[in-house]
């Protein structure tokens, strides 16, 4: 695989989440009986740009496409930070009838019916045709088509440059960043303003959040990545602003290099945060993997000791449901009470296995894959016979009734 900004082999792997299916893309009735299809999970990190990505192992066209299931106007949250996000723009940039604003992945028409009725022209360009055409049914201009340099000289040809264009949570949808980036450039008005929004990389790493990754996602950034890769196409950030969104996202603002607007010191206060955290420095990324398997790992024992526990005292009670309707006048009654005392012995060297394993991971890189491979085999070995033996059991301990 290579980088997706600039080209160059990647070799470092970020997090290996095996193979899961594609979301947002759900079984029909008629396909539960069909085999699922499952694609590899595996992310890199660039060790010149910090880039992290998976690779296109499915294609933009076949995630978004005309049956797309995510209608962003089903949040009500998401439709009050868009809302708010309008009144900003409006009182910072003073939009008015003359401007023109284009969103990027417009969707359902979830923000920009909020332009439209400030009376400020618009225009959406959503790839997806099921949620295009919810937009084109609120009378929101919507181009169906993806955006990149070939649509942008389309644009510009029918003299279309925008005053403000929009991009909320796309950027990590894109698989080629350098045509993205590019055609906004090439849209964007002499004077314009672009506004990004992506979740922050700082904060998936830093809180663990490996559930915000999938195949939609094809890349994550920090925000020394995102100046790097937006100068190269001669723009230049002049603000950003974090935000609580999506786990800790970033909203920056860009404009054409030496345009109007004074850089901001968030800029330069974001990137020294970036680098004070280690963020330019390739051991920053190589932990993580080691911090997800051990979240996997404790919930799987947390769901073991859960399923013994519950047999424990479906056995107790039951037990105790005999010796209730046993005859008063028998005082050499015993109680049969089932202890599990097998299955919690192993447990416990569960545990121990686990962190033996996880602990090999902090070891030189050689033994990583090593050890992966035998806690996976712990796991199938546990996680099958001790379901097993939890339905078989058959040791009773006998004691005298008190």
């Amino acid at each position: 695989m290579n980088c997706r900004f600039d080209g160059q082999p990647l070799s470092h792997v970020f997090v290996d989440l095996d193979y899961c299916p594609p979301s947002n893309s759900y079984l029909r009735p008629s396909e539960l009986n069909q085999s699922e299809i499952y694609y590899p999970l595996k992310l890199f990190v660039s060790e010149r740009t910090f880039l992290v990505q998976v690779d296109e192992y499915m294609r933009a066209e076949n995630i978004f496409s005309e049956d797309y299931a995510y209608f962003s106007s089903y949040s009500k949250s998401w439709l009050s930070h868009a809302e708010q996000y309008v009144a900003q723009m409006c009182h910072r940039f003073a939009y008015g009838t003359e401007s023109l604003v284009v969103e990027l992945a417009s969707n359902d028409g979830y923000l920009l019916q909020y332009f439209k009725a400030c009376n400020i022209p618009v225009l959406g360009i959503e790839p997806s045709l099921s949620v295009a055409t919810t937009a084109q049914a609120k009378d929101i201009e919507t181009i169906v088509d993806f955006f990149g340099l070939a649509l942008a000289e389309r644009l510009r040809s029918e003299r279309k440059r925008a005053d403000l264009i929009v991009a909320n949570n796309v950027l990590a949808h894109v698989p080629d960043l350098n045509d993205f980036v590019g055609g906004m450039k090439l849209l964007l008005a002499p004077e314009g303003v672009i506004t990004v929004e992506f979740p922050h990389l700082m904060h998936l790493i830093e809180k663990i959040e490996f559930d915000t990754i999938y195949h939609e996602h094809y890349s994550y950034f920090s925000f020394y990545t995102v100046q790097i890769i937006f100068a190269s196409h001669g723009l230049e950030i002049f603000d950003v602003e974090e935000l609580k969104t999506h786990g800790g996202s970033l909203r920056i603002y860009a404009q054409h290099i030496d345009g109007m607007h004074a850089k901001s010191p968030a800029v330069e206060e974001l990137l020294r945060t970036e680098q004070a955290r280690g963020m330019r420095e390739m051991a920053y990324y190589k932990g993580f993997q080691a911090k997800v398997d051990s979240i996997k790992f404790n919930l799987l024992s947390f769901l073991l000791q859960k399923k013994i526990l519950k047999k424990w005292d479906a056995y107790s009670e039951l037990d105790f449901w005999h010796h209730a309707n046993r005859k008063e006048d028998n005082p050499k009654s015993v109680r049969r009470e089932w202890t599990p005392t097998y299955e919690i012995e192993r447990l416990q060297n569960w545990g121990k296995a686990t962190d033996y394993y996880q602990s090999r991971f902090h070891e030189e890189e050689d033994n990583k894959s090593k050890a992966t491979e035998e806690l996976h085999d712990l796991i199938q070995e546990l996680g099958g016979e001790l379901y097993q033996a939890l339905e078989d059991s058959n040791e009773w301990e006998e004691r005298p009734l008190k």
